[in-house]
């Protein structure tokens, strides 16, 4: 049997382990669909149908156009109500935000004097409370801003600044949220799958089977690498056009078969140092412990959460060795802004390179741990 052979079946044996593993098929079906659902949506950057009670005092064109500016999906329709029903509304949980427009509120602007609304905010309701408040001071500031514009010719600024959102026109954090799931669950089932396959081997006794049989720790490897691999890719690829595409409705701009392509570099580098963690650690549990330590530094220091320009200079510079820094960035520049593949060249390099040195030390790890 040649020795491509040799990969090949060994690889379809880890494809037929995986089948009769349900645990693993659980947290692959989880991991590219409600997980990167939940991921996407959980916590949102704008208020949703969130409840408002308005106390308008002034009865005026400005207060009436305020009341109308509240509108769904982020507010539902806005209820009249007295001061008095404020504090009861507020207390029974019927209103997340009570407004309160004076008097005069209106001629008071108009005059140039100074005016004030109240907002009185439930934060008891911390995901609708954080973003709502600062969602209402800004519908507020704009719809005054523009009042005042066409009553006061004066005060028109000689420079007005227009804000164009590209690639993401209503800043739906949704868009981004999914596609840095995807990104997140390639990295995490490639090293559960990969490590969980080498410490099952040990943990079976059929690693001496392995042994004895005429095939060398580069075959064993390449087996586990591009069987996993395949699952992950195809997982992935499934969960991008069902998931992402289908259920959440976010457009792709780019290419999907580029993204997988660097995916498939990517994968590489993570199935590589799934089996170097397995060779390190001796059972499950210390596996587990592992890959903590390794993935949370990955998915915190790669900019998926947070930009890198926002992180210190030398953390920069250290994460550049990780594949999922590049990774991200090809998957933004592909997925986001439709980006080819003259583009991203130096990440796909970046991907080689690094894949092919953490598989060397994976598969220098992996003799001495099979002597």
């Amino acid at each position: 049997m040649s020795s491509l052979e040799k990969i090949l079946q060994l690889g379809i044996k880890e494809l037929r382990s995986l089948a009769r593993d349900p645990a693993m098929l659980l947290l692959i079906l989880y991991a590219f669909s409600m997980s990167i659902y939940i991921s996407a949506t959980a916590v949102p950057e704008s208020p949703h149908r969130a409840t408002i009670g308005v106390v308008n005092e002034d009865a005026s064109t400005l207060s009436w156009r305020l009341i109308d500016a509240f509108q769904l999906p982020y507010f539902l329709p806005p209820e009249p109500i007295t001061r008095e029903q404020m504090d009861s509304g507020m207390d029974s949980g019927r209103y997340t935000f009570t407004l309160d427009i004076p008097p005069d509120f209106q001629r008071d602007l108009l005059g140039g004097r100074g005016a004030e609304i109240q907002l009185n905010v439930d934060a008891t309701q911390v995901s609708q409370a954080f973003t709502g408040a600062a969602h209402i001071q800004q519908i507020i500031s704009s719809e005054v801003r523009e009042f005042l514009t066409r009553h006061r010719a004066e005060l028109a600024m000689p420079v007005k600044a227009v804000v164009r959102s590209a690639y993401n026109p209503n800043l739906n954090r949704a868009w981004f949220g999914a596609i840095n799931a995807v990104i997140d669950q390639i990295t995490m089932l490639s090293i559960i799958l990969t490590g969980a396959a080498l410490i099952r081997e040990r943990e079976h006794g059929t690693i001496e089977h392995l042994l004895v049989m005429p095939v060398t720790p580069m075959e064993i490897m390449l087996a586990k690498v591009w069987s996993m691999a395949l699952v992950v890719l195809v997982a992935s690829s499934l969960a991008l056009r069902l998931v992402v595409q289908g259920w959440l409705e976010v457009p792709v701009s780019g290419s999907v078969e580029l993204f997988l392509f660097g995916a498939a570099l990517h994968l590489f580098a993570t199935t590589s140092m799934g089996i170097l963690l397995g060779t390190i650690a001796r059972s499950m549990p210390q596996l587990g412990l592992l890959i903590i330590l390794v993935l949370i530094p990955l998915q915190i220091l790669s900019g998926g959460m947070t930009p890198r320009e926002s992180m210190p200079e030398l953390v920069q510079q250290i994460m550049l060795v990780a594949p999922t820094t590049h990774f991200i960035q090809l998957a933004q520049a592909v997925l986001f802004r439709g980006a080819g593949i003259a583009v991203i060249w130096p990440q796909l390099l970046a991907l080689a390179a690094i894949g092919g040195t953490v598989f060397l030390l994976a598969l220098s790890r992996l003799r001495r741990s099979l002597q």
